[in-house]
């Protein structure tokens, strides 16, 4: 079942001018199929065929993958990993810290980052507004910040804006455009119309910062 299933993955990315190498791309396919088995006891995602996760898991995420500057990268609200896994998959140079306050979805993205040999992924089991990240006794603050399928971007702004500073910025994935925020601290960097191989269906993206102070 892999390689077809990968045959339709790289038809996609192909389509959506993105190109990783063939190990890449088994192990994106690796990761839904570890969805697909847990996804039986856990529920981790409401999709249950793994040849629709391809293009609504899978590819919905990776459209995003070009949009990831910096280093460092929290993806809130992760659930199944969800971007937080694929982007580390094609990213192997980056950090991806993924949090999320559901135990069970927790779990099952350890065992993903083992059976995918992810180095570069953290997972935290913790409510995004009680996660306080140090290092060497200083506050961490993140290049990257990513949303999906979590909440409102008002909420996702207030509940993480102490894991941000002025070159922080949040990407907020969407289906249908919302209305604007109203946080007046922040800014909207940019509005992107995405299109998703496989999906027939609106999707955009919202790169936001903080103001600069005056």
């Amino acid at each position: 079942m892999k390689e077809p299933l990968r045959k339709q993955l790289n038809a996609g990315l192909k389509e959506m001018g993105l190109y990783y190498p063939v190990e890449m791309q088994q192990k994106l396919v690796h990761y839904i199929q570890l969805i697909a088995r847990w996804n039986k006891a856990f529920n981790l995602t409401a999709i249950r065929d793994v040849e629709e996760m391809v293009s609504k898991h899978l590819l919905d995420s990776l459209v995003v993958q070009p949009y990831l500057e910096g280093s460092l990268i929290l993806d809130v609200g992760s659930g199944a990993g969800l971007p937080g896994i694929p982007f580390a998959i094609t990213s192997p140079d980056k950090k991806f810290v993924l949090v999320d306050s559901n135990g069970k979805k927790t779990r099952f993205l350890v065992q993903a980052k083992i059976d995918l040999k992810l180095d570069n992924v953290e997972v935290v089991h913790s409510r995004i507004e009680d996660y306080q990240p140090m290092s060497d006794g200083h506050r961490i603050y993140f290049d990257i910040i990513t949303a999906r399928a979590y909440a409102t971007t008002d909420h996702i702004l207030s509940s993480t804006a102490h894991l941000q500073d002025t070159d922080t910025r949040i990407l907020v994935m969407q289906g249908k455009r919302e209305q604007q925020f109203d946080n007046s601290e922040y800014e909207l960097v940019e509005s992107h119309r995405l299109d998703v191989y496989g999906l027939d269906a609106e999707r955009h993206l919202l790169e936001i910062k903080k103001k600069s102070a005056a």
